[in-house]
């Protein structure tokens, strides 16, 4: 979690519960209008999703069958 978001929580859990709802439908329906379907990567996905795809090319995968499930 980014320090700024770590800092909203923060100021979020001093407010009563009635004023928590408030703010927590508020950021849903602001979210919502940014990414109605879910679609778009924040900057932290992007980062894992780089990281992944170098860690593939480098070969630095296991297959399905490499690993034992029992």
């Amino acid at each position: 979690m980014s320090a700024k978001a770590v800092e909203i929580s923060k100021m979020i859990d001093m407010l009563p519960d009635s004023e928590q709802n408030l703010v927590y439908e508020f950021i849903k329906r602001m979210v919502l209008a940014w990414d109605p379907d879910f679609t778009k990567v924040t900057p932290s996905e992007r980062e894992a999703l780089d990281e992944a795809d170098a860690e593939i090319k480098r070969g630095e995968v296991f297959t399905h069958d490499a690993i034992n499930w029992d």
